[in-house]
């Protein structure tokens, strides 16, 4: 299993959940989260102008099986990009077991039903 932390800007979250969800990425959790990068956002109040230390953007947390992570890479990849400096980071993490709380099911099968397998 494979958590992968996707941060990407806010105005590309409706893109990335319909790739997820074209690839049968059903579950996610996201977050609002700013951060300092390279990238610097203006923001305009009242005609003027003011730089930001801070960027927005969302970050999306999913655990997803072994045989996922690739197409689930490329999903957000593909549908997050602009090509501009600010589209974000992808991070690739090993989990060591999942744990469903209501049944005690340990590994894989805590993260989905049995009967959707495919």
């Amino acid at each position: 299993m494979k958590k992968i932390e996707a941060i990407i800007r806010k105005t590309k979250f409706e893109d990335v959940k319909e790739a997820l969800l074209d690839v049968d990425i059903e579950w996610f959790s996201y977050y609002d989260v700013r951060g300092i990068g390279k990238s610097r956002q203006g923001r305009i109040y009242r005609g003027v102008v003011y730089d930001t230390s801070t960027i927005e953007r969302t970050l999306i947390s999913i655990v997803v099986r072994d045989k996922n992570t690739e197409k689930t890479v490329e999903a957000i990849i593909k549908s997050a990009q602009t090509g501009e400096i600010g589209d974000g980071r992808i991070f690739v993490i090993p989990i060591a077991d999942a744990i469903r709380i209501r049944t005690g099911e340990r590994g894989d099968i805590a993260l989905y039903n049995a009967e959707q397998e495919k």
